[in-house]
């Protein structure tokens, strides 16, 4: 199976992004399933219906998040029954006590989304999280598991590429909104990438309006930030799976821009 993993997806300029290049590249390389961060889809910070909906119809089949999914509270309701609405949703699983959940099994392809907790919130374990989901994934999942680790610390990312290798197809860090170039195999055959990046405008700071991300680090005071505009990249990773082992066989960065 041939799995597409994109970056966090920032406002209305990511959303167009995708729209514009997902499709396409499903078709161009054969592309059998497509996962995307989508926490800050609606004006930059959160989710909603209906941009989750966009994505979802412009060829993503599962849309994970991260700290900024509560940021519109109209999506919460949705959560608690991602798997029956045709909505698939994920909120990190190690979020204790949370609506929504943190693993699907959809369309053949187990997604667990996890959080880490160095620079973040004091959330549970998430190692002991991911080790409490495999343990009660049914053999009726099948073998191809792809993790989104929503976090901050590169360390932390690394950590559970290593924690989970052997044990899962795919992790993939999200968050930063800055893609690494550490795409690899580890040994036991999970495919690895520390951050996926964004999918949003170029000349930004990680997707925000420059001038106000200037002005914020300049005085310190309080300023609301807005998506930036301009040309937008998409940013993603793209990995073979065997549909038998669930071992990786290959993995690359793909970066397009929209036209």
């Amino acid at each position: 199976m041939r799995i597409l993993m994109i970056g966090d997806v920032i406002g209305k300029p990511g959303r167009d992004a995708v729209r514009s290049i997902v499709p396409n590249l499903r078709k161009e390389r054969n592309i059998d399933f497509v996962i995307a961060n989508g926490e800050n889809t609606a004006g930059g910070f959160g989710l909603t219906v209906e941009t989750a909906s966009e994505l979802l119809d412009s060829g993503v089949d599962v849309l994970t998040s991260g700290n900024h999914i509560w940021d519109k509270k109209e999506i919460i309701p949705y959560l608690d029954d991602t798997q029956d609405s045709g909505v698939p949703i994920l909120r990190p699983a190690n979020y204790p006590d949370a609506p929504g959940i943190g693993l699907i099994e959809w369309k053949g392809v187990t997604v667990i989304n996890l959080m880490g907790r160095v620079f973040m919130a004091a959330l549970d374990c998430p190692f002991r999280t991911a080790d409490r989901l495999l343990e009660g994934l049914k053999e009726n999942n099948g073998p191809i598991i792809i993790v989104d680790f929503h976090a901050e610390a590169t360390s932390e990312k690394q950590a559970m590429g290593w924690y989970l290798d052997g044990r899962v197809s795919g992790v993939f860090g999200t968050h930063t909104h800055v893609g690494t170039v550490d795409t690899r195999i580890l040994p036991r055959g999970t495919a690895y990438l520390t951050d996926v990046g964004m999918t949003g405008p170029v000349d930004s700071v990680i997707g925000s309006d420059r001038e106000a991300v200037l002005d914020r680090f300049l005085t310190s005071m309080p300023q609301r930030l807005a998506v930036a505009s301009g040309p937008c990249v998409l940013n993603s990773v793209l990995v073979d799976v065997d549909d038998a082992s669930g071992n990786a066989t290959a993995i690359e960065r793909i970066d397009r821009m929209a036209e």
